[in-house]
């Protein structure tokens, strides 16, 4: 898959400086030739590699960043790239550096260079490989649809896995077309199908669809079943429509008609990294000493384990296992049952842990692992998720980000016991408006009044 985020291409950029910058100064710390050169031009060599690389990557910036490509085919877009760079290099040479200069020493960071990039890419494309490889995809994939195009598409998703799609099957709408080894059931029975099937983004090929009223019909229904929907570009409609943002694949083009901010991947990397930083660092200075700290007072007042694990829904509709510090005496009902205002459950430690909300803090480790974010819409236990999204339309749509610790709806104070329905309305309002119009600047903003707001500690029990 291509992508047009200058996000995304300005990190490659900066980690092949990287990559480029130890490959100089490899030489000049062991090539023979290092004895010849005085440190002015040892610097002037760095600027003169550093200026060539950007201009190489802006004459040959396309990436496949998300390597559905063979190795091999990957390898041969690579080894023009430094083709491209060597060409740069002694073309400036001859105009950055002293006259004279030593043309072998190019060669050599260059070659360093390719073995380096080689090496990471190589390794990052067995990892990517590994990934689809045991079926942890993305994306469960549905095709509205049984027509020729929808055919195409299907076969394309099931012969190129790599491109992080699992396919699942067709949904049909009323064509005449029908490959029932493949097909799920019909579009008016989608809520059941993709709950059934555990499908979270539909793709449609048909343009009878690629029209307003349609579209607005389409995102209702994705909506309230918590599904994305993409429509595949078989046709130059949707190129010549304003203010869109076309995702463009080896095979095929993607339009997005409901984009959010975290549908960027130069977002998702930013928040991704800022979670892993964040957790880090909690995990290493709070965490490392309040869990035994916790735990003995924990095993010394109530019977049972240290932990909570809890399943719950986190992003595209997943369930994962959700950790925090046991706040109650063990009991039958922690799965169905949320707790209750001098709820007999809580013991006197479980009541200050969850008044201090020291009890989520074992939910860095979900953050470490992937499973959360620091800040996000709260996961919701499965029940309540079947529970609220046939009571509230656009309950799903929450499921669209990762879940977090915390969250725009909790510092606002919609947190704690959701007894009745215009609550946990107001909770998912304020979720929507958080991924809707998500920036890093706002979560660090959450973080703040999660720690020192008026409502980060109101209505915990």
């Amino acid at each position: 898959m291509e992508t047009d985020h200058s996000g995304v291409r300005f990190f490659y950029l900066l980690a092949d400086l990287l990559l480029l910058n130890i490959a100089v100064y490899i030489v000049f710390m062991f090539s023979p030739i290092h004895d010849y050169m005085d440190l002015p031009r040892r610097n002037l060599y760095f600027l003169h590699a550093n200026i060539s690389e950007m201009i190489a990557y802006i004459l040959f910036s396309r990436r496949n960043l998300f390597y559905t490509d063979k190795f091999i085919e990957r390898l041969k877009i690579r080894s023009k790239r430094f083709i491209i760079l060597i060409i740069t290099l002694y073309v400036l040479g001859e105009l950055l550096l002293p006259k004279g200069y030593h043309r072998i020493v190019i060669l050599e960071y260059v070659a360093f260079f390719y073995v380096f990039k080689m090496i990471t890419f190589y390794y990052i494309y067995r990892l990517h490989k590994r990934r689809y490889k045991i079926d942890n995809y993305g994306y469960r994939v549905a095709v509205i649809g049984t027509n020729n195009s929808s055919k195409i598409l299907g076969n394309l998703l099931k012969n190129n896995p790599r491109l992080g799609f699992k396919f699942i099957g067709y949904i049909t709408d009323g064509d005449n077309l029908d490959y029932s080894e493949h097909v799920l059931g019909n579009y008016d029975d989608i809520h059941a199908l993709v709950k059934e099937n555990r499908v979270n983004m539909v793709f449609v090929t048909n343009p009878k669809y690629f029209t307003d009223e349609n579209t607005k019909m389409l995102l209702t229904d994705c909506n309230k079943a918590g599904l994305r929907l993409r429509y595949i570009m078989m046709n130059e409609y949707w190129s010549n429509r304003s203010g869109t943002t076309i995702e463009p694949i080896k095979y095929f083009e993607m339009f997005n008609p409901q984009e959010i901010p975290l549908d960027h991947l130069s977002l998702r990397i930013q928040k991704r990294t800022f979670d892993i930083m964040f957790s880090s660092l909690v995990i290493i200075l709070v965490f490392s000493w309040l869990l035994p700290l916790i735990s003995i007072i924990i095993k010394l007042t109530s019977k049972g384990p240290v932990f909570f694990i809890q399943e719950r829904t986190g992003i595209n509709n997943k369930t994962f296992k959700c950790y925090k510090f046991r706040t109650m005496t063990v009991n039958d009902d922690s799965d169905t049952k949320q707790a209750q205002k001098n709820d007999p459950r809580i013991t006197p430690v479980g009541s200050f842990l969850r008044k201090t909300n020291l009890d989520e803090f074992p939910q860095f480790f979900n953050v470490l692992f992937g499973h959360m974010s620091v800040v996000g819409p709260r996961p919701h236990m499965l029940k309540h998720t079947d529970q609220y999204s046939s009571l509230i339309e656009y309950y799903k749509v929450r499921h669209f980000v990762k879940p977090g610790i915390t969250g725009w709806a909790q510092v606002n104070g919609f947190r704690g016991l959701t007894d009745e329905l215009w609550k946990m309305e107001k909770r998912v309002e304020h979720d929507m408006q958080y991924l809707e119009k998500w920036t890093l600047l706002w979560d660090f903003k959450i973080i703040f009044l999660t720690i020192l707001g008026k409502n980060a500690y109101q209505n915990a029990m």
